[in-house]
């Protein structure tokens, strides 16, 4: 792994490897061994949880960041809640992005896995006319940095 850099803010949160960490100061740092690792707004808290996509993501972050516990249970979950979600879906394009999802959960790229539903969350607010409130791998709040210039209106 190539070493990686994160400027983090001053109470920002971030959790490496189940552990949850609160920057008091502004701060930047380097993970120079495989970790796995969630900050800011890409950590989504329980009571966020109100809708199937969100409780996808939300299950896939458990499978990425928990313990070894949290983690089986975790993916179980994920894999019941996108079944779920693809039979009760009319898009075929969701239903594919979810199998993807759950493909690289279960062969250990939960960072991807919960990139992959972000999308899903950014189609679930558009088509229940929410404002976005999508958990950012950048730590922004874009609604559709990284699926409208491949599919708009998703």
């Amino acid at each position: 792994m190539s070493n990686l850099v994160l400027e983090l803010r001053q109470g920002e949160v971030m959790i490496v490897n189940g552990a949850p960490i609160r920057f008091r100061t502004r701060s930047r740092i380097e993970l120079t061994a495989k970790a796995r690792f969630l900050f800011g707004k890409q950590i989504m808290p329980p009571d966020q949880i109100g809708t199937p996509a969100r409780r996808i993501y939300f299950a896939l972050q458990s499978a990425y960041i928990g313990s070894e516990t949290e983690r089986e249970t975790g993916l179980e979950a994920a894999r019941h809640l996108i079944a779920d979600f693809q039979s009760a879906t009319t898009s075929d394009l969701v239903r594919m992005i979810l199998a993807q999802a759950l493909v690289a959960a279960e062969e250990d790229d939960g960072y991807k896995a919960l990139k992959l539903v972000r999308r899903i969350i950014q189609h679930e607010d558009a088509v229940l006319g929410k404002a976005p409130t999508v958990p950012s791998p950048t730590g922004s709040n874009d609604r559709h940095a990284e699926c409208e210039p491949c599919h708009p209106g998703l």
